[in-house]
């Protein structure tokens, strides 16, 4: 289930762009970006990151747009739906997730091959992180679980963990993160 955000408020410009800065069709996904009178001019005292998320307007040069990271689509009717993040950031109980952080710190565990993480939203429409791990036989959930306890914040602990025999990846060899499993409750 995705998330209607509606339509823009006058003087805002809302562009839907592929990687390739051209428009998205009514129904396509892609980069939520945001132009117009009432656009900030950039992060305070953050210039890199204002480089990278604030950048030509393509549609009108002399102008700047705003790079949101988020996936959005068009809909028929003229509203916009929020499909996610474009990147792997989730937001947690308030706090921006990078899950390849996560990835990362699983990975560094001794005895773990490969790791995934993911977001899912629950039922009752909370965020939780789910970690999918390739390890040596011998290590269980419960020991990785205990070594990211001494290892990450609470916030970016993954509330379900589970063991695959191989990551699944998709024809290009990339992880394909829509054919992982639905989390198994194992806390």
């Amino acid at each position: 289930a995705y998330v209607s955000i509606g339509q823009p408020i006058d003087g805002t410009q809302v562009l839907i762009l592929n990687s390739n800065h051209q428009l998205q069709p009514i129904g396509v996904a892609g980069e939520l970006c945001i132009a117009g009178t009432g656009l900030a001019r950039g992060y305070v005292n953050l210039p890199e990151l204002t480089e990278r998320a604030f950048t030509q307007n393509p549609f009108k040069p002399e102008a700047r747009m705003y790079r949101t990271g988020d996936a959005a689509r068009w809909m028929a009717d003229g509203t916009l739906e929020y499909l996610g993040r474009i990147d792997d950031q989730v937001k947690i109980r308030g706090y921006r997730v990078e899950t390849k952080e996560i990835e990362s710190v699983i990975r560094c565990i001794n005895g773990v091959k490969d790791a995934a993480v993911v977001a899912h939203v629950t039922a009752s429409g909370q965020t939780e992180l789910s970690a999918y791990v390739v390890t040596k036989p011998e290590l269980s959930t419960n020991a990785v679980r205990s070594e990211l306890q001494n290892k990450l914040p609470v916030f970016m602990h993954p509330a379900f963990i589970e063991k695959l025999d191989s990551l699944p990846l998709s024809p290009n060899g990339k992880l394909d993160r829509g054919a992982l499993p639905r989390p198994v409750h194992n806390r």
